[in-house]
Order: structure tokens, then C-alpha cells, then sequence
């Protein structure tokens, strides 16, 4: 039987590999880790990497059980999510992968600047009308370098075309050093076992024929300026209840 979500609320309270506060408390002040999560919880200075919307922390825990020599902190604001993912780690005894539940708007009162070398957003909601919530927005991009060092990557991994369409075209325009595009990954040279970690969503829209884009660049925050075109909508939808369980038991 699946468990409800205010059980899994009390769980992920009690898990070391989870950290949440209330925003009320960061208010008066940036969290207590900033500037040490390496020493203070992961007891060690090896590189730090974020998932941005991990949702149930597929790839935070993949990342995790690839590269031991690395820290990974998978991010959302739904604890129900993050829950799957944080029970998964523990359970593996991943030392080196953790959780926080919080807002990406609100990344710099938990890390300090250049405390992040890497950033991965997989799947995320394309927000087709509201442009600064995108997680590729300038708005959003602006926040995530104030807390990477400088060269740090950004992995963008979608099946929408509209969002690769959108990132694509912000980068060009303002000039990011571009690492990978490609429009259909697993045709493409860089399907290896990393991008190949593959997520709840992914596995949904591969089994629809949809082609999944990739995109790894150097941001910076320098007079950002927003694309000005437009883009044709995705037509379709995540699938309904029944279908996804479906895929999650095949």
C-alpha cells in the first residue's frame, strides 16, 4: 500500500539525509550549513552537486552510486517527493547524496558563492506561460550563479520541445558557452550511463515515442536578457493515474 503523505512528512523528518526549515526561519538569517556543507555534513571537501526539482530523486541517487568522489543534494519543495528518493539513499547507505526541501529562488541562503560546481534540472515543468518560473529562466539562472564556481555547468535533460526550444535560444542570445546541445539524446554520441540514469517521467515519455534533449553549458549572470520569440506549445500531457503505474510496474 502506497504511503499517505503526512506519514511520509514525519518520515523524512527523521531521516539524517534530509534537511527542511521553515521560510519563516530564514529570515533571520542564512541556513547554518551555508558555506559547509562539505565539512559539516558530508565530512569531506569533494565536489558539490545539485538536482533542481528532483521530484523522487532518480537521478540524485544514480549521480550518488556513479561517482562516490562526488556530493549530490537533490532539491524540491514536495517532501512527498523527495521522501522516495531520501528512503532509497538511506537504505543504500549513500553517504554522499542528500535532500533539501526548499524553493530554488531560495538557493543563496543555503550556499555560499562558488559552494556548488555542478547543477542538473531533469524533467522539470516547462511553465509554458509563466516564464520566470522556468528553471532555465534568466530570473532563475541569475540566482543559481550566485551560489556556483566560476566555470560550473548547468545539465538541462527534457522531453519538452518547447522548454529545450526556449534554453536554447537564452543561451545563444546571451552567449553561454555551450558543452552539448542535441535534440534527441539517445540518437546522439552522449547517451552514456550517466544521462542514461533514466527518471519516473522519462521512462513515461520514452515509452510515447517522444525524443528527449539535452543541454550542457556555462551560465553567467551578466545583463541577462529574455529570448523574445515564440514557441509552438506542447500538445501533450503527463499520463493520468493508471497509465503511470502501468510504466512503473514494467
Amino acid at each position: 500500500m502506497t504511503k499517505n503523505k503526512l506519514s511520509k512528512f514525519a518520515e523524512i523528518k527523521a531521516l539524517p539525509n534530509v534537511v527542511e526549515v521553515s521560510y519563516a526561519s530564514l529570515q533571520e538569517g542564512p541556513h547554518e550549513l551555508k558555506g559547509k556543507w562539505g565539512s559539516r555534513f558530508f565530512g569531506n571537501d569533494f565536489p558539490i552537486v545539485l538536482e533542481l526539482g528532483c521530484g523522487k530523486g532518480e537521478y540524485t541517487v544514480g549521480l550518488a552510486e556513479n561517482f562516490p568522489e562526488k556530493n549530490f543534494i537533490g532539491i524540491d519543495i514536495k517532501g512527498a517527493r523527495i521522501w522516495t528518493g531520501a528512503t532509497s539513499a538511506h537504505e543504500k547507505g549513500l553517504k554522499n547524496a542528500a535532500f533539501l526541501r526548499t524553493y530554488v529562488e531560495l538557493l543563496p541562503s543555503f550556499f555560499e558563492t562558488g559552494e556548488i560546481s555542478e547543477i542538473w534540472i531533469t524533467f522539470p515543468d516547462p511553465q509554458m506561460k509563466k516564464y520566470r518560473k522556468r528553471l532555465t529562466s534568466t530570473t532563475l539562472l541569475a540566482h543559481y550563479c550566485k551560489v556556483m564556481k566560476a566555470g560550473g555547468v548547468v545539465h538541462l535533460k527534457t522531453d519538452s520541445n518547447f522548454l529545450f526550444t526556449y534554453t536554447s535560444a537564452l543561451i545563444h542570445l546571451n552567449n553561454f558557452p555551450i558543452v552539448i546541445e542535441t535534440d534527441d539524446l539517445y540518437s546522439s554520441p552522449y547517451a552514456n550511463e550517466i544521462l542514461g540514469i533514466k527518471t519516473y517521467y522519462e521512462q513515461q515519455w520514452l515509452s510515447r515515442g517522444i525524443t528527449i534533449k539535452y543541454l550542457k553549458f556555462v551560465p553567467h549572470a551578466e545583463n541577462l536578457i529574455e529570448p523574445d520569440i515564440e514557441i509552438e506549445f506542447d500538445e501533450y500531457r503527463s499520463f493520468g493515474r493508471d497509465q503511470r503505474s502501468r510504466i512503473v510496474k514494467e
